[in-house]
């Protein structure tokens, strides 16, 4: 009777787990597709950078470089109404570390500066006062504050969560938080140096309806969610959604001038055509269920130029938003966590030559692990150096190949099932409570044609 009772017990538990984890998924998706339904919005790079003519200002420019006299985030939100825009995303830091907000975590702020104003304020009262949503974007690189590469420390850390808890504390609700310089081959922190589940855990808590979006997810495959609630492509790095098939909830970014941030040329230097714009991009995104993103600079006095101006005036001349659009697919809640197979020992069996097992844990998607055609039931295997949580498997494959396969665990001394699979997308996500094991196996029992793996993935989610 006792082991019956335990046994019950067990089994709401695992159930209530699943339970709360379907309801969190669920909720996110219903963010997800409001985001899309938003359509289009205004990016606004904003920050230190304006007042050198580069986008990648030198780190330790004084912040009294930063004295916008005729600042009036009033006409920014003008601006972006006369598009049909439904939001605003300002650069709260940007790559060179300056805060253009009142922190208390450093003294390089906008508080130091000849302006004295909390501009993150200024800009949330004007936008929402017009009607319309506010994001922030906040970069993880941080070069004044040696935020970079190899030099990343504990109290990194802490600053970036004392950032980010500030500006979701003090602002009123935001819809989003945009990050930028995480995991991106030119700022080469690692969602493991700074670690994305803890910042991602600490967003949802401090504002369970605020989207996490990260800039840096290009080498991800377009299927599936990494680090991001919201797939990202920034369109001017070459970054570009498969159109006509994407059924993820995405944003693409462009810059209605030549750059990011404000140039001196700007004003004499025509921007983006309109028609262009709309017919290109805007409505071609939305069909697809992407959400675009226009950024538009201020310039040194804190004001947009006439020809940005006349330009947004254009676009709202040719195109209106029209509402919702296409529902999102069903997909899995995004991965957030360190990946526990990555160089890991991996085994498996007889493989093409060029094509062996460590390929499928290299963290490359553009490799891959390929069975030997002549091998009839492929397995494919990662091995831990010791006892090893985990509640989270994924098979990335370079094209969906796979149907029909086996996942077990090595605990004990023996072979244990977790799940037979049936999944036939190229991204093959699979959550279960969590074991402890010393090895995973796949046993790849249907294929369309020769097995494949690109990326073998393993996780220990906190949940």
């Amino acid at each position: 009777m006792v082991i019956k009772k335990l046994q019950l017990l067990l089994l709401l538990t695992l159930f209530g787990i699943s339970s709360v984890f379907a309801q969190d998924a669920k909720h996110l998706k219903q963010l997800q597709q409001q985001f899309v339904d938003l359509r289009f919005g205004m990016f606004i790079h904003f920050n230190i950078p304006t007042y050198m003519d580069a986008d990648w200002p030198d780190p330790e420019a004084s912040p009294a470089l930063f004295n916008p006299t005729k600042l009036n985030c009033d006409q920014w939100a003008k601006a972006a109404k006369s598009a049909h825009m439904t939001y605003g995303c300002l650069t709260t830091k940007h790559h060179s570390g300056f805060c253009i907000w009142d922190t208390k975590s450093t003294d390089y702020n906008v508080m130091n500066s000849p302006l004295k104003r909390d501009v993150v304020k200024e800009y949330v009262d004007a936008f929402r006062a017009n009607g319309l949503k506010v994001m922030l974007y906040y970069s993880i690189l941080d070069t004044h504050h040696k935020l970079r590469p190899n030099q990343i420390q504990p109290s990194h850390i802490e600053m970036i969560k004392t950032q980010i808890t500030e500006l979701l504390t003090k602002y009123g609700k935001i819809e989003a938080l945009i990050i930028d310089g995480w995991d991106a081959p030119w700022s080469r922190i690692s969602y493991d140096d700074v670690p994305f589940e803890d910042i991602y855990h600490l967003v949802k808590k401090l504002q369970p309806d605020c989207l996490l979006m990260d800039l840096n997810g290009a080498k991800y495959p377009g299927q599936g969610l990494y680090y991001t609630d919201i797939k990202t492509y920034e369109m001017g790095a070459g970054q570009r959604m498969q159109k006509e098939s994407n059924y993820m909830p995405s944003l693409a970014c462009l810059p209605i001038q030549s750059s990011w941030f404000w140039k001196t040329d700007f004003p004499s230097t025509p921007v983006k055509d309109a028609a262009k714009l709309v017919n290109d991009q805007l409505i071609t995104l939305n069909n697809d269920r992407c959400n675009f993103i226009l950024n538009v600079a201020p310039n040194r006095d804190g004001l947009f130029d006439d020809n940005a101006l006349a330009g947004l005036a254009a676009i709202g001349k040719i195109w209106k938003n029209e509402g919702p659009v296409a529902p999102i697919g069903d997909i899995d809640a995004p991965i957030i966590s360190s990946n526990l197979a990555k160089n890991a020992p991996a085994n498996s069996s007889w493989s093409d030559d060029m094509n062996i097992s460590d390929f499928a844990n290299d963290d490359n998607f553009g490799t891959s692990w390929m069975s030997n055609p002549a091998v009839k039931q492929p397995w494919y295997e990662i091995s831990f150096k010791r006892e090893t949580g985990l509640n989270t498997i994924v098979i990335a494959e370079s094209k969906a190949n796979i149907n029909k396969y086996k996942l077990e665990y090595f605990a004990g001394g023996a072979w244990k099932p977790i799940l037979d699979g049936e999944k036939t997308g190229r991204i093959k996500v699979h959550r279960f409570n969590r074991i402890w094991a010393n090895k995973i196996r796949m046993q790849i029992l249907g294929s369309e044609n020769t097995p494949s793996i690109a990326e073998f993935q393993v996780y220990n989610e906190q949940r």
